[in-house]
């Protein structure tokens, strides 16, 4: 057995939930070194003293939730600059782990290309910026593009597209309906692995899912922009170009 030993306050109760089998306990949350584990049992102790999660040594992630969370910690993470994709939903806070090399190499590329499109429309394009529409009620989808009146100071509080890449046991589904609720007319959802994007578009007040062209492909009428997989490269073609990442 292994064993990870998160302290927390004693009068700090924490709930360890299972999400497709996989739980997770970041290590900017409780302050030990993450280790990660798959499809484990797992037992929880917070009732007098530090919180123990204990699960089998197979490898994958583990999740856990803090129904109080005290205000070091937060201090600590912001100090830390940890809290920059973290989201409030509905005023719960969302601890959202740092992006990794690869999640944030394929985004920098992507925004490479699509932001010459984006303000060609007329659009500002943001990387990880709040979506707000409330103080207590945000996301933060990996890039978003706007329109100018849509900003704000603390953020944005409308967009014409979001885009949301994939990692592993994210929220980007629960994600969708916030969206749509605040009028996003577009939601581009990409896969790391495969380079393939689901498409949804505003449809009487929901985001549905556009479906592909006989190549597999859809396109953006919010970007003018076709995206496809080839070649296990996400490919993207406009009026003027082509483009792979």
């Amino acid at each position: 057995m292994r064993l990870i030993t998160a302290c927390v306050p004693r009068a700090t109760n924490i709930v360890v939930e299972r999400t497709n089998d996989d739980l997770r306990v970041p290590d900017h949350v409780f302050g030990v070194s993450r280790e990660c584990y798959r499809r484990s049992s797992v037992t929880v102790s917070a009732n007098s003293g530090p919180a123990v999660v204990a699960h089998s040594d197979t490898l994958h992630l583990v999740r856990a939730v803090l129904l109080e969370v005290p205000e070091a910690m937060l201090a600590e993470r912001r100090r830390l600059g940890l809290d920059g994709r973290d989201e409030v939903w509905n005023g719960v806070l969302h601890m959202v782990p740092p992006a990794g090399g690869p999640h944030q190499r394929l985004g920098s590329q992507l925004l490479l290309v699509l932001a010459p499109l984006a303000q060609h429309q007329g659009l500002t394009p943001s990387y990880e910026t709040g979506l707000f529409r409330a103080g207590d009620d945000y996301r933060v989808p990996d890039q978003l593009y706007c329109r100018p009146e849509q900003q704000s100071d603390r953020g944005a509080e409308g967009a014409e597209l979001v885009i949301e890449i994939r990692s592993e046991g994210d929220e980007t589904y629960e994600k969708i309906g916030f969206y749509a609720e605040l009028g996003v007319r577009e939601m581009l959802i990409v896969h790391p692995e495969g380079r393939w994007v689901e498409l949804l578009r505003a449809v009487g007040g929901r985001l549905l899912p556009v479906s592909a062209d006989a190549e597999g492909g859809v396109r953006s009428e919010v970007l003018g922009a076709r995206f496809g997989t080839v070649e296990g490269r996400l490919r993207i073609i406009w009026q003027d170009g082509v483009a792979d990442v």
